[in-house]
């Protein structure tokens, strides 16, 4: 089968002053099997699995974890085979009894499988024990066994060690074995030796806390004292005898953890402290080891985030020197992109002219490398020649792979196809491997050679879904009253008649650093099914998301909601004006930011019959200090700007009917936002229904998925259908 795209464009009156341009284009879906999209199909739907490759220090091969086992793939042989079966290493790991909930945030990821610097050998972490894998003939061997669990473990660069965390404190073992040798000493319930909080792998991206040096004899590690930040009580209530779970989360305007950074001997001894001061009103979001192993990389921000600057630290001495500083009148937005070079050169990535684009500084001095209306991503790898990045250059609906020659600054794209590609590049760049899906094309992978050559499919998942009917999906494109340029998404009812007025449901998310217009792979999700009940469903990204430019970012900045709902209602205008939408019945509905949002615009407007608000903040001084305070500033210094964001303090105005739902122990956005909503609208006399699951998660998952999907949809079929 193949996808007919078809694009349209004219002029349609907007109110009695403006004309806009209308971009419609409707690609035919790729899938028309007989099997329709139900709630039950929705709730089991997964996204089809896609390898994360771990590249062999040679590059010619690489390892991947697939249904719980290891694989190693020869690019030269163009097949894989098993080489570690994960349950069988976590039936040799020690048995530990079941603890309470450690709130560790969801950006903290297990450690996957880890190359020796050999090429022959593999560390692998389960079950809290350590072992080692021949890639060669399978055997294991078992590093350690021990009552406590040796977590986030990192092979040394040499591959004779490896370091690990347990109990608040860092070990180094040898990885041929033998006794473990403690490093720090002073870990506690509150000190914290190479152990991230929560807020900062959860807003910062920060997902670890201790580097090896390039020579493997020292470490670099961050040490959290959280015993400033707040904690807040979650309670277990599913056990007979409740069970308190505190997890320490920092509000907005309350002290985060202080937080300082030292190096310490991989053989042992005293850790000399950086001098980079007090954190009180700094956050340290980025370290690394630059090249030769005697400076640390660090990126230091203000704690409002309108400063960052990239410094370079002497290990030995402490001493740091600024190598770039990026201030902002709203906020400067956090990056990974630096990539040091031989003589002192290094890469830096800066929005300074309105995007993210690339700069080589040389002798102090940057000179700019790409330019133009878009944005660099992802930074991907780079060889002697080439830079290679994801960038939207070509459209902001899709991520592509580009090649920046470094001495004539030419560029070229490496990706034909549209859609979204993520690259995985060999550490040599010499290979990558190419993650594609797209609106209408399932998610597949393919490996390549740099210069965008394919050399084998990985994987294809287009075959699970030939039987499916997935309904069209459309990209438009439209103005608003004051000339911006907006991006929305429609899915039309099964059987649509253009002469019949429908009921719509908008999905909004509607918050930063976040774009939910993209030409990716939805497949079989709930937006399909409420589709193929009879709704419009429609999604546009407002002023405040991303990709789009700075600019288009700071409309929010010390007024959350504000503009993003005039935006959303520019979009739901744009819509009626279609035709076939019924005015009287458009539903709302998002999840955190989103649920937000459904709140925000069912008190600030008279749009929407019904709204459903999931996991929604709805006071901004109880979300956490990191992200809050980047877009708000302090409560203390935007008190009126907090109140006018609360759709509690609005609860009064509520228009349509509302259905909130809810993770008791959510731990993102607390359920006391919802519990605060509620009291505020049962004081205002505001009737509502309301979910809420037994959940340790920000998301409702598992099991209970199918019960949310049906228990939302049949609220909008109450309030919108006939």
């Amino acid at each position: 089968m193949r996808v007919v795209c078809t694009a349209s464009a004219d002029f349609v009156p907007y109110n009695r002053k403006t004309v806009i341009l209308r971009l419609l284009v409707v690609c035919a879906t790729l899938y028309a099997g007989d099997q329709p999209v139900t709630l039950e199909v929705a709730a089991s739907s997964r996204t089809p699995e896609m390898w994360t490759p771990l590249w062999s220090p040679g590059g010619g091969e690489f390892a991947y974890v697939e249904g719980r086992r290891i694989h190693l793939y020869s690019i030269a042989a163009k097949s894989s085979r098993v080489i570690a079966n994960m349950e069988e290493l976590s039936a040799k790991a020690k048995a530990r009894p079941a603890g309470e909930q450690a709130w560790q945030n969801r950006r903290v990821a297990a450690v996957r499988p880890q190359w020796f610097a050999d090429g022959k050998r593999m560390l692998a972490a389960e079950g809290g024990d350590l072992f080692v894998v021949d890639v060669v003939s399978g055997a294991v061997r078992q590093l350690t066994a021990t009552a406590a669990a040796e977590e986030d473990p990192r092979l040394s660069p040499d591959g004779t060690h490896v370091v690990y965390r347990s109990e608040n404190d860092l070990f180094v073992v040898a990885a041929d074995g033998g006794r473990p040798r403690r490093l720090t000493t002073d870990g506690s319930p509150t000190l914290w030796n190479g152990r991230l909080d929560w807020v900062y792998p959860e807003e910062l991206s920060l997902s670890r806390a201790y580097w090896w040096s390039p020579d493997g004899t020292r470490l670099a590690y961050l040490q959290f004292d959280v015993s400033p930040e707040m904690i807040h009580p979650h309670v277990d209530s599913s056990p007979l005898m409740a069970r308190f779970e505190p997890q320490r989360f920092p509000k907005a305007g309350t002290p985060n953890a202080n937080v300082r950074l030292g190096v310490i001997a991989a053989k042992g001894g005293k850790t000399k402290w950086m001098e980079l001061g007090s954190t009180v009103d700094t956050l340290l979001a980025r370290v690394d080891w630059m090249p030769g192993g005697k400076e640390l990389a660090v990126q230091r921000l203000s704690r409002i985030q309108d400063r960052v600057e990239l410094l370079a630290v002497d290990a030995t001495s402490g001493q740091a020197r600024v190598l770039v500083e990026e201030r902002d009148k709203h906020w400067v937005n956090l990056h990974d992109i630096v990539h040091f070079m031989p003589g002192g050169k290094f890469l830096w990535a800066s929005e300074r002219d309105g995007h993210r684009h690339l700069y080589l500084y040389e002798n102090g001095k940057p000179r700019q490398l790409t330019s133009g209306d878009w944005e660099i991503v992802q930074w991907s790898g780079i060889d002697k020649t080439y830079a290679y990045f994801v960038a939207t250059k070509d459209s902001v609906l899709e991520r592509n792979l580009f090649r920046l020659d470094l001495a004539s600054g030419a560029l070229k794209r490496l990706t034909p196809e549209k859609g979204t590609h993520a690259i995985a590049m060999s550490p040599d760049a010499a290979f990558y491997i190419d993650s594609l899906q797209g609106h209408s094309t399932p998610p597949r992978q393919t490996l390549h050679s740099a210069d965008g050559t394919r050399i084998a499919t990985l994987s294809d998942s287009s075959a699970r879904f030939k039987d499916i009917n997935l309904l069209p999906l459309e990209f438009l494109t439209f103005k608003g009253r004051d000339g911006t340029l907006f991006h929305g998404q429609m899915i039309k009812p099964k059987n649509f008649d253009p002469s019949k007025r429908y009921p719509v449901i908008v999905m909004v998310y509607g918050g930063p650093h976040t774009q939910t217009v993209r030409d990716n792979w939805a497949g079989t999700n709930w937006e399909q099914a409420l589709a193929h009940k009879g709704y419009v469903v429609w999604r546009m990204d407002n002023r405040g998301s991303n990709y789009r430019g700075h600019a288009f970012e700071t409309p929010i900045h010390r007024e959350m909601g504000k503009t993003e709902l005039a935006d959303q209602l520019e979009g739901v205008d744009y819509l009626v004006k279609l035709g076939f939408v019924d005015p009287a019945r458009i539903g709302i509905y998002g999840w955190s930011y989103g649920g937000y949002m459904t709140l925000y615009a069912m008190t600030h407007s008279k749009v929407f019959a019904a709204g459903v608000a999931g996991a929604p903040v709805t006071d901004w001084r109880n979300y956490d200090t990191i992200y809050t305070e980047r877009y708000m500033g302090l409560p203390s210094r935007n008190e009126e700007g907090y109140k006018a964001a609360s759709p509690v303090h609005a609860a009064k105005n509520l228009s349509g009917k509302l259905m909130l739902v809810h993770n008791f122990q959510d731990d993102n956005v607390l359920f006391q936002n919802s519990q605060h909503m509620m009291e505020a609208l049962q004081k205002a006399g505001k009737h509502f229904e309301m979910m809420f699951y037994p959940l340790k998660s920000h998301g409702v998952t598992g099991p209970l998925r199918l019960h949310s999907l049906q228990t939302i949809t049949a609220f909008f079929d109450r309030a919108l259908m006939p």
